[in-house]
């Protein structure tokens, strides 16, 4: 580590290999929801989201057969397919890789088949790192049936839900100093903000490169990323942004901006994080905050540990 004149107020660390520590599971959003089969050949096959370790249930109106209810290219990716009743259970071994897409065929007792196609996460939107999978997914027939059109009903509602809480936290951002500053870091306008670099290191892993600086304001704290994404196919992208108090791991709140959604193979992006300075009181008193940075693999790429003094002086 480079020495600075803050030395001992900040202990930054880029881990030069992205740690095995796992984002929680509450970075990976559960989802239930339902389908409706559709006879029009121009409607696509369903897709079913699943997640490493985690057990996703299709849940049919009709009983399934077993003899006839088939997964392709399963070994090594999933346990084997269990049915019980109008049940089938899917329990990957792993999470799949990025363009993996696994042909899952249901047949019911009644000679219905269901085609459908097993897939890795749910694609990430702007702002939102957290990939979706399904936890249990309901399938059903036809359109008019009670059950049909009361989950349908349940399950627009919970959208609903999900995009005016979205567009509540977008009104909020839009006003919001921080992640102006935020985004200001990011595109490079460091000469527009109150911020001035008080630590920089750089570290580096097999596939990714990391020049990270650390900055003190007025009441705030900032950190950036400068991301060189070395892998030669897979975009990187952030996943999740935890910060916590040292002791007893109460989380806080962060501005974040980024340049771009991922980095392609080869390219550099910016992650900007802003840190208000009410986030290092804790019961009063003034706390150290532990900064981790996610990607897209859900594992850890970055750690720094932000001392109170940041603020202080």
């Amino acid at each position: 580590m480079r020495s600075s004149p803050f030395a001992g107020s900040v202990l930054l660390f880029v881990l030069l290999t992205a740690s095995t520590t796992k984002a929680s599971d509450r970075c990976d959003r559960p989802q239930q929801r339902p389908i409706t089969l559709s006879e029009h050949p121009s409607n696509g096959t369903h897709s079913v989201y699943v997640k490493g370790q985690v057990i996703t249930t299709l849940r049919f109106e009709q009983p399934v057969d077993p003899s006839k209810t088939k997964l392709i290219g399963w070994e090594g990716r999933l346990e084997p397919l269990t049915v019980v009743g109008n049940k089938v259970i899917l329990e990957p071994i792993r999470d799949l890789n990025r363009d993996e897409g696994l042909p899952l065929v249901v047949t019911l007792t009644d000679g219905t088949e269901v085609p459908l196609l097993v897939r890795p996460p749910w694609p990430k939107r702007d702002n939102d790192w957290a990939p979706i999978h399904d936890q249990q997914i309901d399938v059903f027939k036809s359109r008019d049936s009670y059950a049909s059109m009361h989950a349908s009903l349940m399950d627009a509602l919970a959208q609903n839900n999900t995009l005016s809480e979205e567009n509540e936290r977008y009104r909020k951002e839009e006003s919001s100093e921080d992640h102006a500053l935020a985004a200001l870091l990011a595109s490079g306008a460091v000469a527009q903000t109150p911020f001035k670099v008080v630590e920089r290191i750089s570290g580096r892993d097999g596939d990714t490169e990391v020049f990270a600086k650390v900055y003190q304001g007025k009441g705030k704290v900032a950190v950036s990323f400068n991301v060189k994404n070395l892998d030669p196919e897979k975009p990187w992208s952030v996943q999740r942004i935890r910060l916590a108090t040292m002791n007893g791991g109460h989380e806080r709140t962060v501005a974040v901006r980024t340049t771009v959604r991922e980095i392609t193979p080869g390219g550099s992006g910016v992650v900007a994080i802003v840190v208000d300075g009410s986030a290092f009181v804790d019961d009063g008193v003034l706390t150290s905050l532990m900064l981790e940075v996610y990607r897209q693999d859900g594992l850890r790429q970055a750690v720094v540990q932000l001392d109170p003094s940041l603020v202080a002086r």
